[in-house]
């Protein structure tokens, strides 16, 4: 629930860039196959809100035309990730959504590992 939510929250982010989305479900318009983490009503929202925190497009993770196949190992990478959002989540005992995708990546598909350089002193 808490992952729907932060989903959510980053979808209304990325509305426009869902609409120019490919059909779901394996790249053939069907229901989503495949799915490990995901349900299957949260997977187009989920997909969009991820395109927003990595900056890529759906062939990033995923085989052109075929979205069930696990050939691409980002996207296997994708998943992992997506455990450990929702297990961070899980531990608050409010029940608000804490980190997401994007707490990390900010658009990037490598997140930094440190912080960037501080700005001169102002003169």
């Amino acid at each position: 629930m808490r992952f729907l939510v932060t989903v959510l929250f980053l979808t209304a982010m990325t509305v426009s860039a869902q609409d120019a989305a490919p059909k779901q479900g394996g790249g053939r318009g069907g229901p989503p196959k495949n799915l490990k983490v995901l349900k299957p009503e949260d997977e187009r929202p989920v997909m969009g809100a991820m395109r927003g925190a990595l900056g890529q497009q759906c062939n990033f993770c995923h085989v052109r035309g075929d979205n069930a196949s696990d050939e691409i190992p980002k996207k296997l990478v994708a998943r992992k990730m997506m455990e450990m959002v929702n297990d961070i989540n899980a531990k608050f005992p409010d029940g608000k959504v804490h980190v997401s995708c994007y707490t990390c990546h900010r658009g990037k598909t490598t997140p930094d590992m440190v912080p960037p350089p501080a700005a001169p002193p102002a003169q």
